[in-house]
């Protein structure tokens, strides 16, 4: 396993990881608040890069088995679905 200070690989992809979802986060604020449309397109621009960047992380991840998800239960997928048709339908 390849160490870096005193870091494992797998924390310091984690750690990688973590930082995407924060910059993720840090871009929306931007863009959901940005009133020019040029700074805008540049923001989502640079989200897009970051999604792409934790989908590569979380693959490579994936494949070491340091990120396993469990499947949620049909039952409770569509409790979900149900609950986002009833919210989109009330702000109608």
């Amino acid at each position: 396993m390849l160490h870096q200070g005193n870091f494992t690989e797998k924390e310091l992809m984690n750690d990688l990881l973590m930082s995407e979802k924060q910059v993720s986060s840090a871009y929306t604020a931007g863009i959901t608040e940005s009133s020019c449309p040029k700074l805008r397109q540049v923001l989502e621009s640079c989200e897009k890069n970051v999604f792409t960047n934790q989908e590569d992380i979380f693959k490579a991840m994936a494949q070491r088995g340091w990120y396993n998800l469990k499947m949620a239960p049909t039952q409770d997928v569509q409790t979900a679905k149900d609950k986002f048709n009833q919210m989109k339908n009330e702000l109608r």
